[in-house]
């Protein structure tokens, strides 16, 4: 067991899937406390039953990170269950490409809302906590698209971009009070975020392509677990990880 990790209280924002999901099974399994935030609850409550039984520790909160509120209430709640918070992973993110013509504007303000904001009310909610306890790591998530820019993904790319950005001046301001900031970048990973896509004919060309080369959700879990377990003098500032086959 890693004793980085071990006993390491870490708040993972879209907790009920995919990455999110995967990252707390593995920094469990590591030692770390976990507390989980989605909206999907009784997802939420599976996973926490199988943590526990597999003797970690976990909590769960009913979580939508375009609410403040919410997502406050994840971290207090960590905080109180566990004493502390050291880690905040802001995980949760959509999807739905679509060409700019299509006009989807709902899918672009649920991205800004979710990928941007959602970020920014994580480091809002844990940063107060981390700037008293003199310690703390903000993880965010990007994306490939975060570096790159393509066709029919303009809004996401330019969230996922922002992220980056955001990630990188939040790092400036909060280096004097021992708090860590890394950006992650997933190329194509398997997860449920190609459903998201409900543009005619995309979606379908787009879950191929993740069906077929897609890293597994794990992956994620130990990239994160690799930048938690750093000594406290290493700064892991930014991970960009993607299949070999096909790097965008």
């Amino acid at each position: 067991m890693d004793n980085k990790i071990k006993d390491k209280v870490v708040v993972i924002t879209g907790a009920s899937s995919g990455m999110g999901e995967a990252t707390a099974r593995g920094l469990a399994a590591r030692g770390a406390k976990v507390a989980l935030g989605a909206r999907r609850r009784d997802r939420l409550d599976a996973l926490v039953g199988e943590i526990r039984a597999s003797g970690g520790e976990a909590v769960a909160v009913t979580t939508d990170v375009t609410s403040l509120d919410d997502v406050q209430k994840l971290v207090d709640t960590a905080r109180e269950t566990f004493g502390r918070v050291d880690v905040i992973f802001n995980n949760a993110g959509l999807m739905p490409l679509s060409p700019l013509e299509s006009l989807r504007i709902d899918e672009w303000n649920q991205m800004i809302d979710v990928n941007l904001k959602g970020t920014l009310y994580g480091i809002a909610a844990a940063l107060p906590v981390f700037k008293a306890q003199k310690s703390g790591h903000v993880i965010n998530v990007s994306s490939v698209y975060g570096h790159v820019s393509v066709a029919n993904g303009a809004v996401y790319c330019a969230t996922k971009h922002a992220v980056r950005s955001l990630s990188e001046a939040f790092r400036q301001e909060v280096q004097q009070d021992n708090i860590r900031v890394t950006v992650i970048s997933p190329g194509a990973v398997d997860t449920e975020l190609a459903g998201h896509i409900s543009e005619p004919g995309l979606g379908d060309q787009v879950r191929g392509v993740v069906s077929q080369i897609g890293l597994p959700a794990a992956t994620m879990a130990d990239m994160v677990a690799f930048v938690i377990s750093q000594p406290d003098n290493v700064d892991v500032n930014e991970i960009l990880f993607r299949p070999t086959v096909r790097p965008a």
